[in-house]
Parts: structure tokens; C-alpha cells; sequence
């Protein structure tokens, strides 16, 4: 019977020790080391990484193939923080239940250990693209798949359309596309490079990338939830923080309710996405789940 407790505990671990692993090697400023390491250890969900892994899984169980790709995906995550958390974007003081990397350290600090494990994500992996030539090309699939994700059409165009609607009021249709911008298009990149590592077909990618599509949307609105009703002791960052920026919200447009069925909703369609797969991806299945049950 598979138990997702379990399995997130054996991928968090196996993700926490690489991750150690490679940080060791990164010695040219002890500084930056320490506040990448001070970010990225501060004890997160590993969701990213995990669903790259279980997507290698549900492909063709091959989910250590992707831990390299796993990593780079949680270092782009970590920098997005770092970053996020900066005063001139959400100037926040708590992250994951410890000071945000600029409190802790200095601005010019966290800008910089952001911009590393960036590029350190790139550099991860991308050696076995040279290593393997037969593999050169589903590599460099990722590659694009990843900086897409992360770029200027993906998560940082959602950060911007976010930044600039503060104290404004959206229509629904846009905060779905801020969402699907800001959250769900590293959440999809997560899906679709642990697929391609593991010679997904068409097929199966396509509808992969539905589920993370719908569990995309569902853990932003899930995060917009606990913003309102969660405890700070538990999630690790402040609550109401929404509403003093004046943020349009799920919660702030169709209320908790309406957002916790919405959300549940997509949750069904996420498994539905995978009715093709047999049960090397319960863990995807029980992701989406866990996903509107979680408290932090």
C-alpha cells in the first residue's frame, strides 16, 4: 500500500543530501555559500523536486534519473524567494520559520545568493547533457523547458503581473493567469522535465502537464487560503499579508469556501489528467490531494 508520508520523506532526503552535496563544492566566497545554504536548508516542502521525481516514476519508474534536474529545479525555487522576499518586492521579514535571507544576512547578499543558485541550477545539470551524447537532446529539451519556465514568459512575468496589480482589482480570468504565470509555470516545468528524462511520449507528457496545470492552479489558491486562515506557527510566514497589500485573491473574490471547492475541484481534474498511467503515479495522484490538505 503505498503511504505518502513515507515517500516524501525518502524524496526529501535523498533531494537534502544532493542538494548538500553540491553546495560543498561551491567554496569560492564562503559568504554566498552560506546564504544559499541558509535558504535552500531551511526546511521546505521539496514539492518541485518531488514532482519531477514522481513524473520520472509514473513515466517508466526511473525517478533517480531526475534528481540531478530534481536539485536545479529547487535552486531555482529558493533563488524565486530569496528574491521575492526582497524589500522591493514583498519585503518579508519570515520565511519557512526563520528570517528571509536579506533580514538574515544583507540585501546585496540575498540578491546575489539568488542569482547563484540560479545559475547554479543550469550548471547542475546540464554536464550530462556533454556526458551522455545519446541524451543531448531530451537534455536540452529540459533546458528550454526549465528557463521557459523561469523566465520572462513564465515565473517572473506572474511575479511583475503580481507586483503591478497590488491595490488593484482583477477579474478572475486575470488571476488565473497571473497564477498559471507566477506559480504554475515552474510547477508544470517540475512534471514535464522529470517526463523527459524519463522518454515520456507525447502523449503521456501532454497529459502530465494537464495534471500539473490543475495542481498548479490548486496550490495557489491553497497558499491564498492559508494566508487568510492559516497559523504563522505553522505555515512559517505571516498571514493577512494579502490584504494589507491589497492583493486581489481567490479567497478576496469568491470567498474561503468557493476557493477550497474550487481548488478541490481541480484537485479531481488533476487525477482524472492521470486515469491513463497505472499506479507508478499514485504519488502524483496522492500529491494532488495532499496539496489542498496541507497547513503550511
Amino acid at each position: 500500500m503505498f503511504v505518502l508520508e513515507t515517500y516524501l520523506k525518502e524524496k526529501r532526503s535523498l533531494i537534502d543530501h544532493e542538494i548538500s552535496q553540491i553546495l560543498l563544492e561551491s567554496t569560492a566566497s564562503p559568504r554566498i555559500t552560506a546564504a544559499m545554504s541558509y535558504s535552500i536548508m531551511a526546511g521546505g516542502k521539496r514539492l518541485r523536486p518531488i514532482l519531477c521525481m514522481a513524473a520520472a516514476d509514473a513515466v517508466a519508474g526511473k525517478s533517480d534519473e531526475a534528481l540531478q534536474t530534481a536539485c536545479a529545479l529547487e535552486f531555482i525555487h529558493t533563488y524565486s524567494l530569496i528574491h521575492d522576499d526582497l524589500p522591493a518586492m514583498d519585503n518579508d521579514d519570515l520565511r519557512r520559520g526563520q528570517k528571509t535571507c536579506h533580514v538574515a544576512f544583507d540585501e546585496a547578499t540575498a540578491i546575489l545568493a539568488g542569482d547563484a543558485l540560479l545559475t547554479l541550477a543550469f550548471q547542475v545539470f546540464s554536464p550530462a547533457a556533454v556526458k551522455n551524447k545519446n541524451r543531448a537532446a531530451r537534455y536540452l529539451q529540459v533546458i528550454h523547458t526549465m528557463a521557459t519556465a523561469a523566465g520572462h514568459k513564465g515565473m517572473i512575468a506572474g511575479q511583475m503581473r503580481d507586483i503591478s496589480s497590488e491595490g488593484r482589482a482583477l477579474s478572475l480570468k486575470d488571476l488565473k493567469e497571473t497564477y498559471r504565470l507566477k506559480t504554475g509555470a515552474l510547477i508544470e516545468a517540475s512534471v514535464a522535465t522529470g517526463a523527459i528524462i524519463a522518454s515520456a511520449t507525447r502523449s503521456q507528457l501532454q497529459q502530465l502537464i494537464r495534471y500539473a496545470e490543475h495542481i498548479g492552479l490548486a496550490f495557489q489558491i491553497t497558499d491564498d487560503i492559508l494566508n487568510v486562515k492559516g497559523d504563522p506557527a505553522v505555515t512559517g510566514k505571516a498571514s493577512g499579508t494579502d490584504e494589507i497589500r491589497r492583493k486581489t485573491t481567490y479567497p478576496a473574490l469568491i470567498g474561503v469556501s468557493k476557493s477550497y471547492k474550487t481548488a478541490e475541484k481541480l484537485v479531481k481534474n488533476a487525477i482524472e489528467s492521470l486515469k491513463a498511467f497505472d499506479e507508478k503515479s499514485d504519488p502524483l495522484r496522492a500529491i494532488a490531494d495532499y496539496i489542498v490538505k496541507r497547513k503550511k
